[in-house]
């Protein structure tokens, strides 16, 4: 039985080119931005929440539709914080530095201004990537908590070893 969340993610990998299109015109606008946007949006949305409270926050799902649209990747096993630590430069200390502060910077935003730091982040990621765009969507539901900005540190830590 699949959850709210990945039904979700089932629906924004479902859409088409133009539809993508018009979520991607919309990156760093709100939902009421446009009424075609939140026609989309709504669609996708809202028969979600109607069947279940558990369905990603509006906001969320919002901010997921947009960066999928940004960078559609498919869904996999692997975090973004775990695809951050591969992909991190190894040219020199200098980029190396600024791409780990960039990373910092991405961990101490909040909700509502996460948006740029999560496409800069996709941006860092090589073509073709896969990406588990459920615990993504399930871990920004729960930003505001400490611990979900912990793990995300852990596993970006626990892949850079694993590179070094």
């Amino acid at each position: 039985m699949s959850t709210s969340t990945e039904d979700y993610i089932a629906k924004l990998e479902s859409l088409k080119s133009g539809d993508l299109g018009l979520l991607r015109t919309h990156a760093g606008h709100g939902i009421d931005h446009s009424s075609q946007a939140f026609d989309l949006f709504s669609g996708l949305w809202w028969p979600l929440r109607e069947k279940s409270q558990r369905a990603p926050r509006r906001e969320v799902a919002w901010l997921v539709a947009k960066l999928y649209a940004y960078r559609p990747m498919q869904q996999a096993d692997t975090t973004l914080a775990q695809k951050m630590a591969t992909s991190q430069p190894r040219t020199s200390l200098t980029a190396m530095k600024s791409f780990r502060q960039r990373f910092d910077q991405l961990l101490m935003s909040p909700l509502s201004t996460i948006e740029e730091p999560l496409r800069w982040a996709l941006d860092k990621l090589p073509v073709n990537s896969t990406l588990n765009w459920v615990k993504l969507t399930d871990d920004l539901s729960i930003w505001e908590r400490e611990s979900t900005r912990l793990k995300w540190a852990q596993e970006f830590l626990t892949g850079t070893k694993k590179e070094e």
